[in-house]
């Protein structure tokens, strides 16, 4: 069995961004109008990891159909 690093990486981008994501979205709003201009930046962040996880996992499926 032969392993791409390319899928640990994706899983674990897209398993942080999720937490991220649910954290920011369960965490209290008048935190981030104190601290960061009224952004969630968790939100913005765990969807940025996400999504390169998914990139990530895209390309490590698409290096194994080549094969």
């Amino acid at each position: 069995m032969n392993l791409d690093i390319r899928y640990p990486i994706a899983y674990l981008f897209l398993v942080i961004g999720a937490v991220l994501v649910a954290y920011g979205y369960t965490s209290d709003p008048s935190i981030y109008a104190a601290h960061s201009l009224g952004i969630n930046i968790n939100v913005w962040w765990g969807g940025m990891l996400m999504v390169f996880g998914a990139i990530m996992l895209v390309l490590a499926k698409r290096g194994n159909a080549k094969k």
